[in-house]
């Protein structure tokens, strides 16, 4: 979503790093373009000024002039004002210790992804904070609304209020509220009617329900994919309504991410919640700190270790484990690692999260590499027999033709994934001669993360080491220091 942006903001910082010492004009320079790059982005007016402001008033101080490393001084006092401009340090909570049930009123446009983020947000809740769930549709006047949601609750197995043909919503509202009582509901979550913001008689409905359900909480829920109108819709709600907060839907599109930028300096609320995809699950704890490292390129590697502990499967994890103990990986073990980075979100959102990855991406996207390389290898895979996949030597030239064939693919591919496997089942081999899983640590600090390198069809050449495809990774390199790692993760690792 911040590609554009980032790479904005990318090219002004290079220049600043290259240069020893920055004049003060020097930073008027970069903030003028920073202006461009942030206006270019659909980041309100109002907004853009007083970020630039800040910036200025900062970087320009004498302390950064005469730093060692100005230019990445400045770099750092624009991530502080971008995490600030997004909401702060600590990512907002929903308040959820309040007399149950805890009533969570969705509001927003129509077409905005109110109903399905009610859905995702409920099965959140259910999953993750362990609190029993009733959602209920208001939405009397887009057909077939509340059959949407219900449909939807029995995806996310979080319950629904029945349905009642002709009760107007204010009259479903206190239904909801009774029904929630009676079940021992933890948090009712209402799905209002979507509106448009000029429509006084749906404003006002929204109004009298609020009354009727008194709401701990009131989301706006704004499509990232708005624009600059996103000003304007929060504007209108925050009028009407006491906001406590806005969720953000299609942060994986390919919007100019102003939207997510302004909201927090319009409506004065904080951002929760983000929407990430289509799917139930595809939601996420908005956390300001997380989305300027990507902005700025400096990757989100705590996001990165949530998105392998969730994608992984312990049973499968631990016999791998085993495997890699005894020097053991064979090619049904690397289609396991394959399915689990497309679980991940595939390739370009794994390097968009990974530090110094950014021209990496660019190198992926420039060579026309998409994930589709990974469904590739794994069709590959899946056209050998169940002996050639735990013995890859019995693939001869004949073989390998029948194969590719199978696949669909070229020969060149078979041979690249053939190449993958073996790199990495030598890494294994490392290991057990390192004695066995106290070899990883090891491994690791020489970098490339078990030597997955080799080449993926479609990008050749040396890259970073440790993402698959990327190039080799060196084999010589200073180990991993855990206070050298980011504040949040260097927490995660010690709670583990």
């Amino acid at each position: 979503m911040f590609d554009n942006l980032s790479d904005r903001l990318g090219s002004v910082f290079d220049k600043l790093k290259g240069r020893g010492a920055l004049s003060e004009q020097d930073v008027r320079d970069a903030m003028r373009e920073v202006r461009i790059a942030l206006l270019e982005a659909d980041v309100a007016l109002p907004v853009v000024r007083r970020f630039i402001d800040a910036v200025t008033e900062k970087a320009i101080g004498q302390d950064v002039l005469r730093s060692v490393t100005p230019g990445q001084q400045v770099v750092k006092i624009v991530n502080d004002e971008l995490i600030e401009m997004l909401g702060g340090e600590e990512p907002a909570t929903l308040n959820l210790d309040a007399k149950p049930p805890v009533v969570i009123m969705m509001v927003g446009l129509q077409g905005s992804g109110k109903t399905t983020s009610t859905a995702k947000i409920a099965k959140l809740l259910k999953e993750k904070h362990g609190k029993k769930a009733l959602m209920a549709s208001l939405d009397v006047n887009r057909p077939a609304a509340q059959e949407q949601l219900a449909v939807l609750g029995q995806q996310a197995s979080v319950a629904t209020l029945p349905i009642i043909a002709g009760q107007q919503p204010v009259d479903i509202a206190r239904r909801a509220m009774e029904s929630a009582r009676l079940q021992s509901a933890d948090v009712l979550l209402l799905d209002t009617a979507g509106r448009l913001h000029v429509d006084e008689a749906l404003m006002a409905e929204m109004k009298a329900v609020a009354g009727v359900s008194t709401p701990t909480e009131v989301l706006l829920v704004v499509d990232s994919l708005t624009g600059q109108d996103a000003v304007n819709v929060a504007k209108s709600f925050t009028d009407e309504v006491p906001l406590t907060g806005v969720v953000l839907t299609r942060m994986d599109g390919d919007a100019r991410g102003g939207a997510a930028l302004s909201m927090r300096f319009v409506t004065g609320k904080p951002i929760k919640f983000a929407g990430t995809g289509e799917k139930l699950d595809a939601i996420e704890a908005f956390d300001a700190k997380r989305v300027a490292g990507r902005i700025l390129g400096m990757g989100d590697v705590v996001s990165l270790v949530e998105k392998a502990a969730a994608a992984v499967n312990q049973e499968d994890a631990e016999a791998l484990a085993r495997k890699m103990a005894k020097g053991q990986f064979d090619l049904d073990d690397l289609r396991m690692q394959l399915r689990q980075m497309q679980n991940m979100g595939g390739l370009g959102m794994l390097a968009g999260m990974m530090p110094g990855m950014k021209k990496a991406k660019a190198a992926m996207a420039s060579s026309g590499m998409d994930d589709k390389v990974l469904v590739h290898m794994d069709a590959i895979i899946g056209s050998m027999t169940r002996k050639e996949r735990a013995n890859p030597a019995l693939l001869n030239a004949k073989r390998k033709k029948r194969v590719a064939a199978g696949s669909g693919r070229q020969v060149q591919e078979v041979n690249k994934v053939l190449k993958m496997h073996q790199e990495m089942s030598r890494a294994m081999k490392q290991i057990k001669k390192m004695g066995g899983l106290k070899g990883l640590g090891a491994l690791f600090g020489g970098g490339g993360m078990g030597g997955m390198g080799g080449g993926m069809p479609g990008l050749d050449g040396p890259g970073p080491g440790g993402l698959p495809g990327m190039g080799g990774g060196s084999k010589s390199g200073p180990s991993v220091d855990p206070n050298t790692l980011p504040p949040d993760l260097q927490k995660l690792l010690n709670n583990k």
